[in-house]
Formats: structure tokens, C-alpha cells, sequence
């Protein structure tokens, strides 16, 4: 046992160099000021209180979590029916569906969003097919509607698989004792469908809400530059305006944000398990 253990070393190297040393860099350049010597370092919050201090800053944080918040709620009414349609099929159909779902997930997402360009873009296809129905008027591109367009279509798959998998697990006897006790489908979806699939609902809402919050290059891209997140101000602070102490502030802002969340998100399935876990 003791020889098997020894074969987690090297990935604990690895997690030291490429998560935890990156995390650490990142945290002391947000409390150093920028032109600091390698042996020698001005501690300072300003970055921070010039985050928090900023109207600009503080509205970009609401509306990364805005759009983050929509993007989640309609891939949840959206992921829910299929994933119970799913759950439900026999075998070799599921097998089929869930293929269709991850096909596109095989391709990079960054060239997925650039394909909506086209689809979107005036004149495109999207456009004509409203133009024919009399609801073309209006650009589709570079707007908050293209934006949540493709966070849905990036991000739909991991809330249908997450819930597809824990509707799966369910115990159909359970639904059949349902039935023998009198209740009504729709009584049994909502007294025991329901709430054994909240731990997948649970799991596709943290991975679709995380990389919503933070993504970058879906408003770039769809928004044009002219709708701005909070990923796009990191990315821009780092890459654009060479401020590396103000964006490894953000970032460690962002990074706060999602393990608060992740903590709430724990405590809400511990409770929903009866209080088990830890």
C-alpha cells in the first residue's frame, strides 16, 4: 500500500507548480505595489480599495453575476426536461442522446463562439430565418441577448449530464411505490423525483454558474468589447494595461466570490442529505 501511495507524488509536484505556486504569485502581487524588487516588497491594499471604491468596477462585478445568474436559470428550465427525458428513455437511446449532447464538446469552445458570429451576424442565417417571419428588425450580434445565447449553448451540456446522472441513480421501485400509494405524476415528480435529482441540479448549477462569472472570451467575441465582465477587466489589466497588481487583485476578488459560493453550495447539499458529510 505503502508503494502505491509513493505514485501521488509526482501529481502532488504537479499541483504544487501549476496550481498552488500560480495561486501564491498571484495573491502577493494583489497586496504589492507594481516596480517592486525581487527582494524587496512594498505591501499595500490599495488594489482592493480601488476595486471596492469604483462604481465602474463595482457595476461590472453585479453584471458578470447578472448574466452569470441568467446563463444558470435557463440552462436549469432548459437541462431539467431534457435530462429527464434522457433518465427516462431505454438504454441504447440514452447512450444515442447523450452522444449528440457531448459531439459538440468535442470541438473547442472557442470555436464554437465563433460560429455563432456567423449565425448571428447581420445577414446571417439566424437573421433571414426572423426577416422571414417578420421579426428581423434589430442587430442580434453584439448584444447581452448573443452573450447569454452563447453561455447557454457553451454551457448547457454539464447541467444536462450532471442531472441526467442523478435521475439516473433513482430507484425506479420508488416511483412504482408512488404510484401504488395513489399519487399523481405530477405529485411523484415533486415528492420524489425532485428531490433525489437536487444533487445533480446542485452540481450542474456550480459548473455552469463558475465559469459564467469569469468568463472572458464568450463577451468578447458575441458582446463586441462593448459588453464588458469581469473577465474581460482581468484579462484586459493584464494584457492590455500591464496593471498585473490591480488584475491579480480581481482575480483573488473572483477567486473569494466562488469559494464562498462553493462552500454555500456544499452546505445546501449536506442538508439536503440529512445533515451527513462534512
Amino acid at each position: 500500500m505503502k508503494k502505491f501511495s509513493q505514485l501521488a507524488f509526482p501529481y502532488i509536484v504537479w499541483a504544487i507548480l501549476m496550481l498552488v505556486f500560480p495561486m501564491v504569485l498571484i495573491a502577493l502581487y494583489s497586496v504589492t505595489d507594481q516596480g517592486n524588487s525581487i527582494l524587496s516588497f512594498t505591501f499595500t491594499l490599495e488594489h482592493y480599495a480601488k476595486f471596492f471604491t469604483d462604481p465602474d468596477f463595482l457595476l461590472i462585478l453585479w453584471r458578470s453575476i447578472v448574466i452569470a445568474v441568467k446563463t444558470t436559470v435557463i440552462c436549469l428550465l432548459l437541462g431539467y426536461p431534457i435530462a429527464y427525458y434522457i433518465a427516462r428513455s431505454e438504454q441504447k437511446k440514452q447512450n444515442a442522446l447523450i452522444l449528440v449532447i457531448t459531439i459538440p464538446m468535442w470541438i473547442n469552445m472557442l470555436v464554437r463562439t465563433y460560429a455563432w458570429i456567423g449565425l448571428l451576424s447581420d445577414g446571417g442565417l439566424i437573421q433571414r430565418i426572423l426577416h422571414m417571419v417578420g421579426l428581423g428588425k434589430g442587430s442580434l450580434l453584439y448584444t447581452e441577448g448573443a452573450v447569454l445565447l452563447g453561455m447557454v449553448y457553451n454551457f448547457l451540456p454539464f447541467m444536462i449530464l450532471q442531472i441526467q446522472t442523478s435521475l439516473s441513480k433513482m430507484d425506479n421501485s420508488l416511483l412504482e411505490a408512488s404510484a401504488d400509494l395513489g399519487a399523481s405524476p405530477a405529485q411523484t415528480f415533486k415528492r420524489v423525483t425532485l428531490p433525489l435529482s437536487v444533487p445533480g441540479i446542485i452540481n450542474g448549477i456550480t459548473l455552469v454558474f463558475l465559469p459564467a462569472v469569469s468568463s472572458f472570451f464568450i463577451p468578447k467575441l458575441l458582446g463586441g468589447g462593448q459588453y464588458f465582465l469581469i473577465g474581460n477587466m482581468i484579462e484586459n489589466q493584464f494584457i492590455t494595461v500591464g496593471e498585473w497588481n490591480f488584475g491579480s487583485a480581481i482575480s483573488m476578488i473572483m477567486a473569494v466570490i466562488m469559494m464562498a459560493l462553493m462552500m454555500v453550495v456544499r452546505k445546501i447539499e449536506i442538508r439536503n442529505q440529512g445533515g451527513k458529510g462534512v
